[in-house]
């Protein structure tokens, strides 16, 4: 993974000192809320129902043990005892004081790890597939790119106050991880012909209006990544409105404008860019390109002794790391490895929640079998990358030890939820009670099993921080008169085949929500048309109209009651 240099290190001490300094003046009334407000959301921090939210970026979601280490120190010292993983591969901290983040932040820039442009109206962190250097469907590794586009953009002072929030998001696999045209700006990183490039979409945003990137262009030339991204970002601070913060997204841009008309401005800027002295100097080197690559190089494997007999051996004999292995551990590029997904979706457990033991624990499991790093995923759980598959039982335990094997990975549990109005200012509804009242429903392994793969995903209010627009099943958090009530969605997905869900019809209030949740379900094991249909599958070959039956029935026993 990138490591900081001296100049990078020196630039996040006096960026952390810069904030100190700006805390102090606002606590002690020299600064304005409204002053203060625009510098504490350029550096992660927002304004909670109950304290302030910390938001920590994690590049394209790696972690080494050291930062680990340093979280669980963190969450003990300044929180509550756990920190919570993002869709956006992030760390918030829901529970810190104002007077103690400059402390908090300058422990945090010991192991590189800060909150610089967590929040506001700028270029957000850079998501990226999280199985990047493992995954045997990879093309190019795309996380030198991510750095190299984040090391441009990171403090630009063109692009800090934009007309709102952008994000990119990086693939360079034949399967889209990282939901990446969810994205204001989506990079697949491809070949063609033998030479690298970037097929660029462009216009995705969840929340309000969701809609899904379009492609701009089908081949950026490798040199070319930073020139494209400035052409976009550019587009966006000329054109994008800045008089409603509800159409501010560059969403509102394609859609008002249509895409001929905006694929002609980003082409015309890039064209502009490359043709100017200032193309030259952010066109990237092939020297460029390689030191960043040597920096993901990859680690240094052991020969694979013949391990897959004895994997095999101990699933026979054990039920519940067979079940682990089926769910929660993939096929790597090299023999003898493979990919462990550990679970953040524990019984009881609020989804993407991670406890300073955990912290600690996973630290010294990512030493002892992954080479030192640990990755995080859009899916709100985390990823070993790297494990020798002679290793895999002894880990197993340990994870299970520490709540963290739930073999769960892509099952009706494995829940996306944002933390909702249990902890946000801006939702809704509660999400985390309810995501625990489908769990209940469905905990049995055997009925996983047989449901399936499914995405079921959760937000508390229209911003869509649970992206519900993608899920096969979509929750959404509205508000009825002070009472919590859930519109859902079906059909949407975040991958290659991305789709915006489609809103079924009312909503149902709080009592509701988890008996319809279920009834949707059970409706799909009575009409797939074999057991190895998925729910997805099966949605688009029957429609909305059977679930929606479904979804709204009164049983029997409700009936009489009525």
């Amino acid at each position: 993974m990138y490591r900081y240099d001296q100049i990078d290190r020196e630039l996040l001490a006096q960026r952390t000192e810069q904030f100190r300094d700006q805390t102090r003046r606002f606590l002690a009334g020299e600064l304005s809320e409204d002053d203060f407000r625009q510098l504490r959301l350029r550096n992660g921090l927002y304004q909670q129902r109950h304290a302030p939210m910390l938001r920590i970026s994690v590049p394209y979601g790696l972690l080494e043990s050291a930062q680990l280490r340093r979280m669980a120190h963190v969450v003990r010292q300044y929180d509550k005892g756990y920190g919570h993983f993002t869709t956006r591969q992030n760390i918030q901290l829901n529970w810190p004081q104002l007077p103690e983040v400059p402390d908090l932040l300058a422990e945090l820039a010991e192991v590189q790890l800060h909150s610089i442009q967590a929040c506001g109206n700028d270029t957000r962190n850079i998501t990226a597939d999280y199985l990047a250097g493992v995954a045997d469907d990879e093309i190019v590794d795309p996380r030198p790119y991510c750095e190299l586009l984040r090391q441009f953009v990171a403090l630009h002072p063109e692009f800090y106050w934009l007309p709102r929030k952008f994000k990119f998001g990086f693939t360079g696999a034949k399967v889209d991880r990282a939901a990446t045209r969810t994205n204001d700006a989506a990079v697949h990183v491809l070949r063609r012909d033998g030479a690298i490039g970037y097929r660029f979409f462009v216009g995705g945003g969840l929340g309000r209006q969701p809609l899904l990137g379009q492609e701009m262009n089908a081949f950026v030339p490798e040199s070319d990544l930073l020139l494209y991204a400035c052409a976009i970002l550019r587009t966006f601070n000329r054109f994008g409105r800045r008089d409603n913060i509800h159409k501010a997204r560059i969403k509102i841009v394609l859609r008002e404008w249509g895409i001929e008309r905006f694929r002609a401005a980003i082409e015309a800027e890039y064209a502009k860019i490359g043709s100017s002295a200032e193309g030259e100097q952010l066109r990237l080197l092939p020297e460029d390109i390689e030191r960043m690559r040597s920096y993901f190089s990859a680690p240094h494997y052991r020969p694979a002794p013949e391990a897959a007999a004895d994997v095999d051996a101990l699933t026979a004999r054990d039920p519940r790391f067979a079940a682990w292995v089926r769910r929660n551990v993939r096929a790597h590029k090299v023999p003898g490895y493979r990919i462990v997904f550990v679970s953040l979706k524990a019984p009881g457990q609020a989804p993407g929640d991670c406890t300073a033991e955990q912290f600690e624990t996973l630290a010294g499991l990512c030493d002892a079998y992954s080479f030192g790093e640990l990755r995080s995923t859009y899916d709100q759980n985390l990823v070993l990358a790297d494990v020798a598959e002679r290793d895999l039982y002894e880990l197993w335990v340990k994870l299970d030890a520490a709540r963290l094997a739930t073999p769960n990975i892509g099952l009706t549990t494995d829940m996306i939820a944002c933390p909702g109005l249990d902890f946000c200012g801006l939702a809704n509804a509660g999400t985390l009670g309810v995501t625990q009242d489908i769990y209940r429903r469905f905990d049995s392994l055997d009925a996983q099993y047989e449901i399936g793969p499914i995405r079921i995903t959760m937000s508390g209010c229209m911003n869509g921080c649970g992206h519900h627009s993608v899920g096969h099943i979509g929750i959404l958090g509205v508000d009825k008169h002070g009472e919590e009530w859930y519109q859902v969605t079906l059909g949407g997905s975040p991958g290659n085949d991305a789709a915006i869900g489609e809103r079924v019809g009312r909503s149902l209030a709080r009592n509701e929500i988890a008996d319809g949740i279920e009834r949707l379900i059970r409706a799909y094991l009575e009409l797939r048309s074999d057991d190895d249909e998925t729910f997805i599958e099966c949605y688009r070959r029957i429609g909305m109209a059977p679930l929606k039956a479904r979804l709204y029935e009164t049983d029997d026993s409700e009936a009489a009651a009525a």
